[in-house]
């Protein structure tokens, strides 16, 4: 199952990563270890349209809280929006939230999850094969679990990874394939992690305080932004990588990044053409 052009355009993705620092500037996550210090870690909580792949909202804590105090950001999502993210923001009364404002979420079932089943949906005999079960159930929470929140769990089999899934949402008209194929878009947001980790080694912070170490994150977040940009407009393609090695290199240069990037080789091709010219003419002067 694959997306519509409009159902790509109201999707989001949202998850974190986590950024190890050199010392306990913010609190990181587990236990403290039995040799040397615990070192501190930043969490980026970050949310990217899935059409664009680039950042509309990041917030920063640190590595020690928890996921879903974030989740409520995605409320000032436009009505008809679908957000994805992972078993990690896990927070009933949020996702209840996002059914009022009619915001479709689809995530994972915890495992611990307290639920009631209601009724089972007939699965289409067009449905993938991968689809097991689609069903109305109702999720319990709060400290005494006497509140409740409807929602729909899809149980998927993935034949790739030989693998059991368990979706939930609150969206209860698109075919359950393609409730599986929006958790699965989820990688892209991985995917932004891991580009920024690899170009942009957030290893190695000019300053030893929270504020410096925002503003380097930032400026490593904004650098992947402009270059993604510049990227998008390039008709030839270019990896990412290569383009950030070479951006880097004419950071002091005076040129127009576009028409460099579009024919690189250009310039090199005309001094070549220029020597060669000034030697064969050193070779026979004119008289």
């Amino acid at each position: 199952s694959r997306l519509k052009d409009k159902e790509l355009k109201r999707l989001y993705i949202m998850d974190s990563s986590t950024i190890s620092l050199f010392k306990d500037i913010l609190k990181g996550v587990g236990r403290n270890p039995k040799n040397g210090k615990k070192k501190g870690s930043i969490k980026a909580h970050t949310l990217i349209k899935a059409d664009e792949n680039v950042p509309c909202l990041i917030r920063y804590s640190e590595a020690a809280r928890h996921d879903h105090m974030f989740l409520k950001e995605a409320m000032n999502l436009p009505s008809g929006s679908i957000i994805t993210f992972d078993k990690g923001y896990v927070d009933y009364a949020q996702y209840e939230a996002f059914t009022e404002e009619s915001i479709w979420y689809v995530t994972r079932l915890k495992d611990n999850a307290l639920y009631k089943a209601r009724k089972e949906f007939d699965i289409p005999d067009e449905a993938d094969s991968g689809v097991l079960k689609d069903e109305e159930i109702v999720l319990l929470y709060g400290t005494d679990k006497s509140q409740e929140h409807k929602a729909r769990r899809i149980a998927y089999w993935d034949n790739e990874n030989e693998r059991l899934f368990e979706f939930i949402t609150n969206n209860i008209e698109l075919p359950a394939e393609k409730i599986a194929y929006i958790y699965k878009k989820r990688w892209q947001i991985e995917l932004l992690f891991k580009q920024l980790k690899q170009n942009f080694p957030l290893k190695y912070f000019l300053g030893d305080n929270e504020n410096a170490i925002e503003i380097q994150i930032w400026a490593a977040m904004l650098a992947n932004f402009l270059i993604t940009l510049v990227k998008s407009k390039l008709k030839r393609n270019w990896a990412f990588s290569n383009m950030v090695s070479i951006i880097r290199q004419q950071l002091m240069n005076y040129i127009n990044i576009y028409a460099f990037l579009e024919n690189p080789e250009k310039s090199w091709l005309l001094q070549i053409k220029e020597d060669k010219y000034k030697y064969q003419n050193s070779l026979f002067p004119e008289i």
